[in-house]
């Protein structure tokens, strides 16, 4: 019988995310996965700022931008006609580090953070399935089969699914998953293209009732097309091929497909579970919520799901927090699943809205709307935090406390860039930390070395007041670098009682 802090069933991004996290906190983890390999398809292709600003802290960031690409604009189209080209070049620059979205194909992605879990000793243990588990109060018991068909039993402390929308082990929690199917089939295509105008741009593409996206991913002449199945061919998808489709939004932009490396068909689902957490088993990613690809959400948001949870494993696991602190992951994440499905929901449903008002409205008044508020400067801002999750917050969290200026608990921190460094910089140390922005109290310092926690104190600059910051004031920082509690004064008084209040010591307590 093995034994593992945590296992993680799944090695998708976040599977290995939430492992990578676990290894970094000193956790030890066992992760499995049903397939032979990372996948060879580039499913999900967006990786946003507030992931990136994560990645920042192992050290990942400047490889995955350096081998990502950087979208420059989109253009919007409507039966061949050009209406509107939006910029994305620095579309969050006084927001975040990263104010770009990029473009980093799944499996480019998965086999980066296959290698950088492999160089902290951590190997994806491959065709390893997970058979049943049972919650024994203090551990959890799992049955696997290997590769050789041969069964085992495993022990952990926690189980982590990780498994995708048809989870086996949200069905062995008896978690419901709310929600539905829309009718529309959809169809992905990665193609070797010429024509497409601007060739190093995405475009988005409306002809009658049929959809198609187009996005280049920084290989000359390789794009990923998105696309609507209409009519009785929607009916039989297992027959479709890329023929098969409409291509009357293809031709609309003259594009000429010269090769079809990979292509698939599937349908949207939107759901999300009644529950995250059973007793020791928890639900992340497309285990616990799928939703339309609108946005390019999906796949970042199961990313924060396993950093939200990582870093609430090791602290319970290090003894620095009661089990109680488990809870919150639910509390958190779930609330912004289910607004993230609602989000999406509408905005798959404007696409894709079949009849001859629908198309007026997507080709003459959509498009014109769009270009004339995209150039108020606070539109632009709003729809970056919205995209890149940097809006995100937790306010409503039980771990949320405070407010400072115009930072409350639960919010993620401002990030202010400065000519040195930005106050981002010391975030690399995954831990709790606090900042304050001017002068900390006289027995702040003392109080932080009692209790293990970096003490991080910046020169007040207008920068500061700018993002909302207050003077003096001292900001508790989670491991995921929200915000946990705000307090003006920066009395270590303050803290203890937030820190006894939530059953949180912070210096490990299990050697």
């Amino acid at each position: 019988m093995t034994k593992s802090a945590v296992l993680i069933v799944g090695a998708g991004p976040t599977g290995l995310v939430h492992a990578l996290w676990l290894t970094k906190q000193g956790v030890t983890v066992r992760l499995i996965d049903k397939s032979s390999g990372p996948g060879e398809t580039s499913r999900a292709m967006a990786v946003q700022a507030r992931t990136l600003e994560f990645y920042r802290q192992l050290g990942m960031t400047d490889a995955v931008v350096a081998t990502g690409y950087k979208t420059p604009a989109m253009n919007l189209w409507a039966q061949g006609k050009h209406k509107a080209q939006l910029q994305l070049v620095d579309a969050g620059q006084e927001i975040s580090p990263y104010p770009f979205v990029l473009v980093f194909p799944q499996d480019r992605h998965e086999k980066f953070l296959v290698e950088r879990l492999r160089e902290l000793g951590v190997e994806v243990e491959r065709r390893t399935e997970l058979l049943s588990f049972e919650d024994q109060g203090d551990h959890i018991e799992a049955v696997l089969k290997g590769p050789d068909g041969q069964e085992e039993t495993c022990t952990a402390a926690y189980l982590a699914g990780c498994d995708g929308a048809r989870s086996p082990v949200r069905h062995q929690m008896g978690s419901g998953f709310e929600g539905g199917t829309y009718r529309q089939l959809f169809y992905v295509a990665d193609v070797v293209a010429s024509g497409v105008n601007p060739p190093e741009q995405a475009h988005i593409a409306f002809d009658q009732s049929e959809f198609l996206l187009v996005m280049y991913y920084g290989q000359a002449g390789q794009y990923r097309f998105i696309g609507t199945v209409r009519d009785e061919r929607a009916e039989h998808p297992e027959k479709l091929s890329f023929e098969d489709v409409g291509h009357d939004a293809i031709n609309g932009l003259n594009i000429k497909v010269e090769k079809v490396n990979w292509f698939s068909t599937y349908r949207v689902h939107h759901r999300v579970t009644d529950h995250f957490r059973r007793g020791r088993a928890f639900l992340l990613g497309d285990a616990a919520h799928v939703h339309s690809p609108a946005g390019g959400q999906g796949m970042n948001t199961g990313i924060l799901d396993a950093i939200n949870l990582a870093w609430k494993f090791a602290a319970v696991l290090k003894g620095q927090a009661s089990e109680s602190l488990l809870d919150s992951y639910e509390a958190e994440r779930q609330a912004f699943a289910r607004k993230l499905v609602e989000t999406t929901d509408r905005l798959f449903t404007f696409a894709t809205a079949e009849g001859g008002f629908a198309d007026f409205v997507r080709g003459n008044i959509a498009p014109l709307f769009i270009s004339v508020a995209y150039k108020s400067e606070h539109l632009r801002e709003y729809l970056f935090r919205t995209i890149s999750q940097t809006t995100l917050h937790y306010h409503e969290s039980p771990l949320s406390a405070g407010k400072a200026g115009k930072v409350q608990g639960g919010d993620r921190l401002p990030w202010v860039p400065l000519p040195a460094a930005d106050n981002y910089a010391p975030l690399t140390d995954i831990g709790w930390q606090v900042h304050v922005y001017g002068e900390a109290s006289a027995d702040l310092p003392a109080w932080c070395i009692r209790h293990g926690v970096s003490l991080h104190v910046f020169n007040w600059q207008q920068a500061h007041e700018h993002a909302g910051l207050a003077k003096h004031a001292a900001y508790l920082l989670r491991p995921d670098t929200y915000v946990a509690l705000a307090d003006p004064t920066g009395s270590p008084a303050v803290l203890d009682r937030y820190l006894s209040g939530h059953g949180l010591t912070l210096t490990d307590q299990v050697h």
